[in-house]
């Protein structure tokens, strides 16, 4: 099985690469990130007429999550628990079959929580324990689970070009790093790290000063796994490519293989 994550930046901007990338890769589940539209809005009749099934939870303007499969997703859930008065779109999630059984699969768009002295911050925080308490919740049902998406983390040092440069932002900032150690502490794997310990492997490169042409890039794009995914895990490639296209998303698809 073949599941994918890309931030794509605005889904209406990026259709072209969008399907581009959807029939050169062929994956079994596309989770996006960013769409910045309404469930209304998401191209949906293009993307269904390509062959694929469509959920979305969109918001308009920002954020907004969606998942693309070749098989109907089941048992969706919009929205991620544990505060109730949250109006941001950044959770999805579906049941998608797998062989003889079934994938649990989410896609996620963690906030950025820049600027760090602001409100924007302790949200971010605030979201990751949450997500940490639904993981623990999830990892009890013993089953095939991949939190696919932009989680707005620099997890070590070798993820970023010029980890320097980061340390007073909220991507990197040590109490984040430690949230995000706190996730896989529950059991979860990190695909890309189970299969390389390469550095200078990026999936965002920012449209300023040049950092796509000078490789000044960071890897904030992760798939976690519980451990009846990670058993299962074959390979993980990151479409580097796709930031070369015209007018592209600042952040290339990551994309895993599951036996």
């Amino acid at each position: 099985m073949r599941i994918a994550t890309w931030n794509v930046n605005s889904v209406r901007q990026r259709l072209g690469h969008l399907l581009d990338f959807l029939k050169e890769a062929q994956p079994d589940a596309l989770c996006l990130q960013e769409i910045k539209c309404v469930d209304a809005d998401f191209p949906r009749a293009e993307i269904e007429e390509a062959g694929w099934q469509v959920e979305t939870h969109g918001q308009k303007t920002f954020n907004g999550v969606a998942i693309l499969s070749r098989s109907k997703l089941e048992d969706v859930r919009r929205g991620l628990p544990g505060d109730e008065a949250d109006e941001q779109a950044r959770y999805l999630e579906g049941v998608l079959p797998m062989g003889s059984g079934v994938v649990r699969l989410a896609t996620i768009y963690l906030p950025n929580g820049n600027p760090p002295n602001t409100e924007k911050y302790p949200y971010k925080l605030d979201w990751m324990r949450r997500l940490t308490n639904h993981a623990r919740m999830l990892l009890e049902q013993e089953e095939a689970l991949v939190f696919a998406g932009d989680y707005n983390v620099i997890p070590e040092p070798r993820d970023a070009r010029e980890p320097a440069a980061w340390v007073n932002d909220a991507l990197f900032l040590p109490p984040t790093r430690a949230a995000f150690r706190g996730l896989l502490n529950l059991g979860l794997t990190e695909a890309l790290r189970a299969t390389t310990d390469a550095p200078g492997l990026y999936t965002f490169w920012d449209y300023q000063a040049g950092a796509w042409q000078r490789n000044n890039g960071i890897r904030i794009d992760h798939l976690l796994l519980s451990p009846q995914a990670a058993d299962r895990l074959a390979s993980v490639s990151i479409a580097k490519h796709v930031r070369g296209w015209e007018k592209p998303s600042d952040h290339v698809p990551v994309m895993l293989e599951l036996n």
